[in-house]
Formats: structure tokens, sequence, C-alpha cells
């Protein structure tokens, strides 16, 4: 079963490729930065992001991941003690 962590990391991976796969909001020359053109400026950013996005879902991913190895090692619920059967058979 996918943990909530799971899909915020699978989310986090997928904004970039979404963003940067929808060219038309990128394709233009202004707002120039440092004379740099937007569509260079933009793309350049989306490097940076792109990689504290997927560092997210890395840590993310280990937490959870952490987080199952210890709910799998946990002791279970103590079973009630096992009481000996009477040695008279019970007619005491």
């Amino acid at each position: 079963m996918a943990s909530a962590a799971r899909v915020l990391a699978g989310l986090c991976l997928l904004v970039p490729i979404v963003v940067m796969m929808w060219v038309p909001s990128y394709s233009k020359v202004t707002p120039k930065l440092g004379g740099m053109p937007f569509f260079y400026w933009y793309q350049l950013l989306w490097v940076l992001l792109s990689a504290l996005f997927t560092s997210a879902a890395y840590l993310l991913i280990r937490r959870d991941e952490a987080a199952r190895r210890a709910a799998a090692s946990a002791p279970t619920t103590a079973a009630a003690p096992v009481v000996p059967a009477p040695k008279d058979g019970g007619r005491a």
C-alpha cells in the first residue's frame, strides 16, 4: 500500500517533468534577467528546483522506509499468559 510519504515523493518527482513539458509557459524572451532571455534563465532555474524536488523525494522515501522497517521489527502485542490446566481436571 502506498503511504502518504510515497505519494508526496511521486508528486515531487512529477512536478519538474510537467513544468518542463509545458513549453508555452516559458517560450518567450521577456522578462530578461541580466540580459539573458526568460527562456534560458527559467530553464536554468528549474535545474536547481528539480534538484531540490528530487532531494525532497529521496528524503521522504528514506524516512518512509525507516518507518516501515521499524514497524516490521516492532514486537507484536504481548500474548495472554498461558495458564496450565488444573491437575484435578477442573473438579475442585
